[in-house]
């Protein structure tokens, strides 16, 4: 499946960047936003490309040092505007690591004057895909689960040792999942028989603890168990909270910052850190309501339907 960047032309106006400017983009993932910010700050401008997924990194070294990838810009030179090539690798710099450790990523690299950083908390093509992980519920993989395998927590360990009440307040909480307890209590249920291992297995648990009508939705009966295990499994909100602070510190005054989620829980985060930081004075919210993506846009890229961007300006 080709990787399709949601809002790209909405991220590029946010964060509005120019020639020689550096940017992080902390969720580098196949890089669809990535290669469109290069191109505007080429020739000299650098980008830092974060990805907890050491697969994702290496894929994309492969093919952005190993192949020619090269944008043509305009460069000045005295009086004239020429036209020139520029091979992109020399503007990146790739690092597999949680974002939630930005401010030492950064340090380490010694990457400054920052202009915007961006976050698409979507999960990636290639782990639905590719991963082999459980991420979705159409193919039948192990319940892992996990963004970096370095990890010690996976979803088969949350579903055959952890409490049927801790269960139940992940589904609850993480995955908003009106039937949580029914579902935690079929999981106790069936691990009782054998361990759950496969994302078939829990698939059919979720079907059995439910009722029929919600299994003719728009939405899979089982989206929001596999939604609330994968965020359970990798941290994800708390990784969100942990690191808004440190990106709106590392950026140059004047600079912006741009986020992108796909879960109301994430939006809620992000919205509440916005309108703390405006109330204190450190940014400007640019994005009043978030930024949806359009009609055509969800019917090329399904996937996007539920993103929404909020965007804010360092003061």
């Amino acid at each position: 499946m080709i990787h399709i960047p949601v809002l790209k032309n909405e991220v590029l106006k946010y964060l509005d960047p120019k020639p020689n400017e550096n940017f992080i983009d902390c969720t580098i993932g196949e890089a669809g936003h990535t290669l469109a910010i290069i191109e505007k700050i080429l020739p000299n401008g650098k980008l830092l490309g974060i990805d907890w997924s050491p697969e994702l990194i290496q894929a994309l070294k492969f093919k952005i040092q190993k192949s020619k990838i090269e944008f043509p810009f305009m460069e000045t030179r005295g009086k004239k505007r020429t036209k020139f090539s520029s091979p992109i690798k020399n503007n990146l710099i790739f690092v597999c690591d949680n974002f939630a450790h930005l401010k030492e990523i950064v340090k380490r690299k010694r990457f400054e004057k920052v202009s915007g950083i961006l976050f698409d908390l979507g999960i990636s093509s290639w782990h639905l895909q590719d991963s082999s992980r459980g991420f979705s519920f159409l193919r039948n993989e192990p319940l892992d689960m996990r963004y970096n395998t370095q990890s010690p927590l996976t979803a088969e360990k949350i579903l055959n040792y952890w409490s049927g009440i801790e269960i139940e307040k992940i589904l609850k909480e993480y995955g908003q999942e009106k039937f949580a307890r029914r579902i935690a209590r079929e999981i106790i249920n069936q691990r009782k028989v054998g361990p759950i291992k496969t994302t078939f297995q829990l698939v059919r648990i979720v079907k059995q603890a439910t009722p029929s009508w919600y299994h003719h939705r728009k939405i899979h009966f089982a989206t929001k168990t596999f939604l609330a295990l994968r965020i359970g499994v990798n941290d994800e909100l708390l990784n969100l909270e942990k690191v808004l602070p440190q990106a709106l510190e590392i950026l140059e005054k004047g600079g912006r910052l741009v986020v992108i989620s796909f879960h109301s829980l994430e939006d809620k985060i992000v919205k509440n850190f916005f309108k703390n930081q405006e109330k204190a004075g450190f940014l400007k919210i640019l994005t009043k309501k978030p930024i949806k993506p359009s009609k055509e846009e969800v019917k090329i890229n399904p996937r996007s339907r539920s993103a929404k961007l909020r965007a804010g300006q360092k003061i």
